[in-house]
């Protein structure tokens, strides 16, 4: 199985997408970055997930960097009212026995790239800090790296936090910036695919429920307040998966059915548009590209590999 590091501000969906890389690779260790709700309480839920998943003890949660690069705001923007108080859908599950590590998730993704030179990929489902944090720290893990997939950004498409960015690469555009201009391979699935092809509709929640499974119960309970959400704000009839659709195309790139390699940057300054990813479609800016950017996804084949995941969770 190809070995890979998560790294991941643990709340309702990357959740799910633990459980779907858990399912497909090797997973060497989790790393935990600010993003989506209290720090302390992300670490709780991967710990949490990785019991769920029946390899409590197995896989091994490191807490890295609490916020953004720069402290642009004082404390980062979390998103409670997304994903309940705890981010798990309002479930308050008890805590997991595992207890994360001592070592800095830094050091930890450092010390790993360099003992496996060319064969670690990075699942990226959260701000991008801790990854730039490494690149700047120790620079020669830059071409041991295999790849990186990153769930950040849109393809000139409307953002979920502000109406120019996607919520990853607004909580910190340095980092981001940082990682998509290192020379490492890379993909990026945008907000913009997750709403075209993740969103699972009512019908969709009552086939998982229908699972009676482990799996299945726990999906249903972290997905109940960004259900609402969605509706309400985003307009979407059901609830999103961004995280899961990038664990989905990474461990399966055959159901990527579009693509395109563009120059892709971010921006930092802007007053209204700080994290807005630039995909440059068109070449204008004449700038080599840099990322592979998902155009189109085969969401039936995405569908099946959701509910095979949840279904094996007994």
């Amino acid at each position: 199985m190809r070995k890979v590091i998560i790294d991941t501000d643990t709340a309702g969906d990357d959740t799910i997408a633990i459980l779907t890389a858990l399912h497909h690779f090797h997973v060497e260790g989790i790393m935990i970055t600010g993003g989506n709700v209290q720090f302390s309480q992300q670490v709780e839920n991967a710990l949490y997930t990785v019991e769920v998943a029946g390899k409590g003890g197995q896989v091994p949660v490191y807490k890295g960097q609490e916020g953004p690069l720069l402290q642009f705001e004082k404390t980062h923007r979390t998103v409670e009212d997304v994903h309940g108080s705890d981010g798990m859908g309002g479930a308050n599950f008890p805590l997991a026995k595992q207890r994360p590590e001592k070592e800095h998730a830094v050091d930890f993704f450092i010390d790993s790239v360099h003992k496996n030179p060319g064969e670690i990929t990075v699942l990226a489902i959260a701000p991008l800090t801790n990854i730039a944090l490494a690149i700047k720290k120790d620079p020669t893990i830059i071409p041991k790296i295999r790849d990186i997939f990153i769930m950040g950004g849109t393809n000139n498409y409307l953002g979920n936090i502000t109406p120019a960015a996607e919520y990853n690469f607004y909580v910190d555009p340095e980092a981001a910036r940082i990682v998509l201009n290192s020379g490492i391979p890379m993909t990026m699935v945008g907000w913009d695919m997750c709403t075209q092809y993740s969103i699972m509709s009512d019908d969709d929640h009552q086939e998982i429920i229908a699972l009676g499974t482990k799996g299945s119960q726990f999906f249903n309970a972290v997905n109940k307040v960004v259900k609402e959400f969605n509706k309400n704000v985003h307009k979407l009839n059901g609830t999103t998966h961004p995280d899961t659709l990038l664990m989905a195309v990474a461990a399966n790139e055959a159901i990527m059915i579009k693509s395109g390699r563009y120059f892709v940057d971010v921006e930092t300054k802007g007053e209204f548009t700080r994290g807005y990813s630039l995909v440059d479609i068109n070449g204008r800016l004449g700038k080599q590209p840099n990322v592979l950017v998902c155009e189109s996804i085969n969401r039936n084949a995405y569908k099946k590999m959701l509910l095979e995941v949840l279904a094996a969770i007994k």
